[in-house]
């Protein structure tokens, strides 16, 4: 695995937070932060994929690429494999970085560490893990745990994700960070999958790849990035840049 192409699926149709891809942080479209984070990171190119003009419009003022692509896709995952086709149809990319487009704050070491568990062969899809510290999060539902056996010092070979408090018994807790480093060809597998049983019954996607057989690693990372959903998320990411900017 040599060269990744990094994609960063956005739209705007969110119920909980309209056009929360533009809504503004510190002076920017939380999308164009996002696309900086993931530039930041220089593990390859960085394009933004998405079904609405306005948001390829901002990206594109910042000095970003950006793709369109279907407004009917079911998930990020699908509309990732869409633009990486669009963009690479002759397959020079063999993989493919997912960074959601409402993690403004996430740290670029972090996406480039996502990269590491895909020089193993055996690795279909790679993603990331961060210790559970709070103990409100151990029994949230919103805080979605990796079951995992580690394979090596701060990577760990998914063996199960559950929105329960699992495993059960002393030890250490991980909470499981939405993104997501595909081999090309495991991202064509996966789109190509219907839902699986217990991606329904727990709504996480990554189960149907765990169900399908393929092999997830995650990676250990100090800090889970804050994911904007509400409008509460939305101030909270406020705050945190205004200080990043004034430090």
């Amino acid at each position: 695995m040599s060269d990744p192409l990094v994609l960063v699926p956005a739209r705007l149709a969110a119920t909980r937070l309209p056009n929360k891809p533009l809504a503004e942080i510190a002076g920017e479209p939380m999308i164009v932060h996002v696309w900086r984070r993931a530039t930041e990171a220089g593990i390859g190119p960085v394009a933004v994929a998405t079904d609405d003009s306005a948001i390829a419009e901002v990206v594109e003022r910042a000095g970003g690429r950006a793709v369109m692509t279907r407004a009917d896709h079911p998930s990020g995952s699908d509309r990732i494999h869409e633009a990486v086709e669009a963009l690479d149809p002759d397959g020079r990319y063999d993989a493919v970085i997912n960074v959601q487009g409402d993690l403004p704050t996430i740290d670029p070491q972090a996406i480039a560490a996502a990269v590491l568990p895909l020089a193993d062969p055996a690795v279909d899809i790679a993603t990331l893990v961060a210790a559970i510290v709070r103990d409100e999060e151990r029994g949230d539902p919103n805080v979605v745990k990796l079951v995992g056996s580690e394979v090596a010092p701060g990577r760990f070979r998914a063996l199960y994700f559950t929105r329960a408090t699992a495993p059960f018994g002393d030890g250490p807790l991980y909470h499981h960070i939405g993104l997501y480093a595909y081999r090309r060809r495991a991202l064509a597998r996966f789109v190509s999958l219907p839902p699986s049983a217990l991606e329904r019954r727990e709504r996480l996607e990554q189960l149907r790849a765990l169900e399908a057989g393929m092999r997830i690693d995650a990676v250990l990372v100090d800090d889970v990035p804050l994911g904007v959903d509400t409008p509460h998320d939305l101030e909270r990411a406020r705050e945190s840049l205004a200080a990043r900017k004034e430090a």
